[in-house]
């Protein structure tokens, strides 16, 4: 073999791809991303409802929502829009600290 077909096949060589890096591969571990992601909105989920639940409680216990047409009764459409108080985290934080009833 010469010289000048040596460089030609060097130069082959050269110019084939590294099979090593042909295929692409990630390091990222998707499995527990995705369980985090599920995880962080299954917990967003619980504050939202908690948040709800308790102030519909607050509503209840203040009788907030107290039917005028029949006492002792209540009124379910106001259950649903009342706001006893000002921001949800309240609710979170009170429902948090306060659970025995």
């Amino acid at each position: 073999m010469s010289d000048t077909e040596k460089e030609v096949m060097a130069m082959y060589r050269e110019s084939a791809p590294d099979e090593n890096k042909l295929f692409w591969r990630t390091h990222v571990n998707h499995v527990a991303w995705s369980l985090l992601l599920v995880v962080v909105a299954f917990s967003v989920w619980l504050m939202i409802a908690l948040a709800n639940a308790e102030n519909q409680r607050n509503a209840y216990a203040s009788k907030k929502c107290e039917d005028r047409m029949f006492k002792g009764e209540t009124d379910m459409q106001c259950m649903k829009t009342v706001r006893t108080r000002d921001h949800w985290w309240e609710h979170v934080g009170y429902a948090l600290t306060h659970t025995s009833p």
